[in-house]
């Protein structure tokens, strides 16, 4: 009964430590680590490469691969680049295996870890902040040492009543025969996936592996086996995550289930050959060791398999998994919640495309173009600009820093500025009510040509190819100053203002000389007012999705 209190108890401190490290490095990376990954996964083979050191850091595959989806989600990452950080985290995660396997389970720890779990606490519950952060890191490593030797003492009293003869034996160790090896291996592997599907921590899982055979309550080749079985293991809390989820976790999910399966078959498949070399080994290396390293040798051999073909890897589960979703609202994935920096970029890029799309409507409409966005509705981009507030509700915590706060405020108001540009373009009647006069037809002009420059100045946001200013200049007085697109939308609309402060009295005066009706005069009146209002919108919605620091408005 106490050998078993000792190993649940073990592997309940373990799993606690494990919490709370990962939650105080999290805090500790904050937003540097969407930062870092975003930088990092320039292409699949680097985003490998960091995905591996950055998990090794934080200490946890699942806070990557969360933070990948939600970049992902946001368009801040493809979908190739994305796996390969999820590749690399499965390679960064083994670095736990080594801590067992180099401190845990041969250094009695327990009289270091006690002041380090005070010391960590104390920083946990009177700081604030990093310090704070940094206290739950070494509590929750001090944790972690505290129930490997928990567990260590647990398998003492297991490997009294348990042998390595007592489990099946294995394909490729001495004396088992083919087919009783086959099933013996089998058998392992099914239970190291039962183990960490229980547990839901492969690190947990294979930490008691080690510990069991640094008993000898398991012998080596049966280690590697329930090494396998606890490496497939893994993707049951993925599978678990992705039920109703979004496509994008859903494809992520998909992906590194089908990883784990194609490198548990090498695994399997190479296994006669791979444990007569590992117990020659032995004799030279101990076998904690050689255990820690089949461990990361098994999931380096399976993304180095995947590697080259990951852009048909991607596609293939792009094919099995289509996005019916709408692209304008594809980003507001719920799993981008976890992070708050990376939900503020899932909206950005949601108000660029609603941006997109309402610019090319109103210039389709006020150009008299039937074909430039033919079939192209409002009610889309309303829609998206609506779930992107409901979206940003959801959204918890302060930022981090005043960059994030200054991003986050820039977001709300381009969010406000192009909402009111999507009701103004939905207002009825349909553009354009009158061209009868030349200033409505220069407002017109200058309109489109702000619409224009909204679409190519959000076009990197939006994640699609900038579109070129292909509109001509208009007349002498109305040349938009050269420069970005941001500057040629600012010059539209300041043009624009100035023409409808100077365009109501003039009109009204033709209503007393007969020239036009009442009627007439109050259309054209408001035909300049909806033009100059869309293109204000339009620049100071694209200004503070920018962050660039506007002027009062005009």
């Amino acid at each position: 009964m106490s050998t078993a209190i000792s190993v649940l108890g073990g592997i309940g401190l373990f799993l606690l430590g494990m919490t709370i490290m990962t939650d105080g490095l999290k805090g500790l990376a904050g937003s540097s680590l969407r930062t870092v990954l975003g930088k990092a996964a320039a292409t699949p083979l680097s985003g490998m490469f960091w995905g591996a050191i950055i998990t090794l850091l934080v200490q946890s595959s699942s806070a990557t691969t969360m933070t990948t989806i939600g970049l992902v989600s946001a368009g801040l990452l493809t979908f190739p680049q994305a796996l390969g950080l999820v590749f690399g985290a499965n390679v960064g995660t083994t670095g736990t295996g080594w801590l067992v396997a180099l401190i845990g389970v041969r250094v009695s720890l327990s009289s270091y870890a006690l002041p380090l779990i005070f010391v960590g606490a104390l920083a946990k519950l009177m700081g604030s902040g990093r310090i704070a952060a940094a206290g739950a890191s070494l509590a929750g490593f001090a944790l972690v040492l505290y129930g490997l030797t928990t567990l260590q003492q647990g398998m003492g009293g297991v490997a009294a009543q348990l042998h390595p003869s007592d489990l099946p034996a294995v394909i490729g160790a001495p004396g088992a025969g083919w087919l009783s090896g086959w099933l013996g291996l089998l058998s392992l592997v099914v239970i190291g996936l039962v183990m960490t599907a229980v547990m839901q921590s492969s690190t947990a899982a294979i930490a008691v592996t080690l510990s069991a055979f640094y008993a000898g309550a398991v012998g080596l080749d049966q280690g590697c086996a329930l090494i396998i079985g606890q490496n497939i293991g893994t993707a049951t809390s993925s599978a678990m995550a992705a039920i109703g989820a979004s496509t994008t976790a859903k494809r992520l999910a998909l992906a590194y289930i089908l990883f784990k399966i194609i490198a548990a078959l090498i695994a399997l498949a190479l296994f006669p050959i791979t444990i007569p070399l590992i117990l020659r080994a032995s004799g030279a290396v101990d076998g904690v060791t050689l255990l820690a390293a089949y461990h990361t040798a098994y999931n380096v051999v399976g993304v180095a398999v995947l590697m080259p073909f990951i852009d048909r890897f991607t596609r293939f589960v792009e094919r099995l998994l289509p996005d019916a979703s709408s692209p304008l609202t594809r980003g507001l994935d719920p799993a981008v919640l976890e992070n708050p920096v990376v939900a503020v970029e899932a909206v950005r890029r949601t108000i660029a495309l609603a941006i997109e799309a309402i610019c090319q409507k109103v210039d389709a409409a006020v150009s008299g173009d039937g074909k430039t966005g033919a079939g192209l509705s409002i009610a889309e981009p309303v829609r998206a600009l609506r779930q992107a507030r409901d979206f940003m509700s959801e959204v918890s915590g302060p930022p981090d820093s005043d960059r994030e706060e200054l991003r986050l405020t820039s977001t709300l108001h381009a969010l406000d500025h192009v909402s009111r540009l999507a009701e103004i373009a939905g207002e009825e009647p349909e553009f354009p009510t009158t061209k009868d006069g030349p200033d409505e037809e220069r407002a017109a002009r200058l309109c489109a040509k702000a619409m224009r420059s909204a679409q190519s100045a959000v076009g990197d946001i939006a994640g699609e190819k900038a579109l070129s200013d292909a509109a001509a200049p208009i007349d002498s007085m109305e040349t938009l100053a050269a420069g970005s697109a941001l500057a040629r939308l600012e010059e539209s609309a300041r043009i624009l203002a100035d023409l409808r402060r100077a365009h109501r009295g003039p009109t009204l005066s033709k209503v007393a000389t007969g020239v036009i009706t009442a009627d007439q005069a109050m259309a054209r009146i408001e035909t300049v007012r909806r033009l100059e209002a869309l293109a204000r919108h339009a620049w100071r919605g694209a200004a503070h999705l920018l962050g660039h620091i506007e002027t009062p408005a005009p």
